[in-house]
C-alpha cells in the first residue's frame, strides 16, 4: 500500500515533474539513509520509481536521465551520512557504466535498488557513523533559533536523524544531553551579549529565550555561579582595570638627548 500523496505528472514536462517529486522526497530518503532503516529507504525509492516508469515509459532516455538524478540523491545522502566522497565517486563511475548497458525495466529497477543497498553499505563500513557534520547542523539550528522554545525533535528532524539517535549522539560527541546543551548554548549567549551591549538584563533574557528575568537569573547562577548583575559588573570592572594597566605599561616614546 502506497501512503506517499500521488503526484500528477505534466505530459509534456515528465522531466521537470520528477524534479520537484526529489524534492519532496529528499529529506525522507536523507533521514533513512542516514539512520541506516533500508526498509523505509527502500519504501521511498519504490515510490519514486513508480513516477519515473510513468514518466519515462517509452523513453529510455529519459528514463535513464531521471534514475541518474536519483542515484544523484543517493549519493548526496550518502556522504552527508559520514560516506567518504571519493569511494562514493568512484561507486558512481561504476554504476553509471553499467547503467549505460541496460535497457529492460526490471533490471533498471534492480540496478537502481542495488546502488542504494551499496550506499548504505558504505556509509556503514565506516568506523565512526555518527559524523560530526550532524552535531554542527543541529548546534548551527540551535543558536540561530535560542530565542524560541525549540525541542530536541524539531533540531532531530532538522539534522535529518531520529530523536533517539540524536540523543545517543550529542550524549558521545559533547557528554551532554539536549537540554543541557541548549541551556549552555542560551548562557554563552547571554554572556557574550553582556559583555558587548548596552542590553538590559529583561532583553537579554528575552533574547537567549528565557521565559523571564527571573528564570535567567536562577538559571545563570546554576551554571555560572554568580548573578547576571554580578557578571556583568565583574566583567567591566576586570576589562576597566586591563585597560588602566595597559595604559600604565606602555613603552615611553623616545626621547631625544642632546650631546
Amino acid at each position: 500500500m502506497n501512503d506517499f500523496p500521488a503526484i500528477t505528472l505534466l505530459q509534456h514536462r515528465p522531466y521537470d515533474r520528477i524534479r520537484e517529486l526529489y524534492l519532496m522526497q529528499e529529506p525522507m530518503l536523507l533521514a533513512a539513509i542516514q539512520r541506516g532503516d533500508r526498509g523505509e529507504a527502500r519504501h521511498i525509492i519504490n515510490h519514486v520509481l513508480v513516477h519515473i516508469y510513468s514518466a519515462g515509459e517509452e523513453r529510455s532516455d529519459l528514463l535513464k536521465g531521471l534514475l541518474l538524478e536519483l542515484v544523484v540523491m543517493i549519493s548526496r545522502a550518502a556522504v552527508e551520512a559520514g560516506a567518504e566522497s571519493t569511494e562514493v565517486l568512484g561507486l558512481n563511475f561504476r554504476l553509471i557504466t553499467q547503467l549505460a548497458t541496460i535497457d529492460d525495466d526490471e533490471d533498471l529497477a534492480a540496478w537502481l535498488r542495488h546502488t542504494l543497498e551499496h550506499m548504505i553499505s558504505t556509509i556503514e563500513r565506516q568506523k565512526d557513523f555518527t559524523p560530526p557534520l550532524l552535531v554542527s547542523k543541529a548546534l548551527d539550528f540551535i543558536r540561530t533559533n535560542l530565542h524560541r522554545d525549540i525541542s530536541r525533535d524539531e533540531t532531530a528532524r532538522h539534522a535529518g536523524i531520529s530523536p533517539s539517535h540524536f540523543s545517543r549522539l550529542l550524549k558521545e560527541r559533547t557528554g551532554r544531553t539536549f537540554s543541557e546543551l541548549l541551556r549552555q548554548c542560551r548562557i554563552d549567549l547571554a554572556c557574550d551579549l553582556m559583555l558587548t551591549t548596552e542590553q538590559s538584563l529583561a532583553q537579554i533574557a528575552d533574547t537567549c529565550g528565557f521565559c523571564d528575568q527571573s528564570h535567567f537569573t536562577h538559571i545563570f547562577q546554576d551554571v555560572k555561579g554568580a548573578t547576571p548583575k554580578q557578571f556583568r559588573q565583574n566583567s567591566q570592572a576586570k576589562h576597566a582595570d586591563a585597560k588602566q594597566t595597559h595604559r600604565h605599561t606602555r613603552r615611553p616614546g623616545l626621547v631625544r638627548v642632546r650631546i
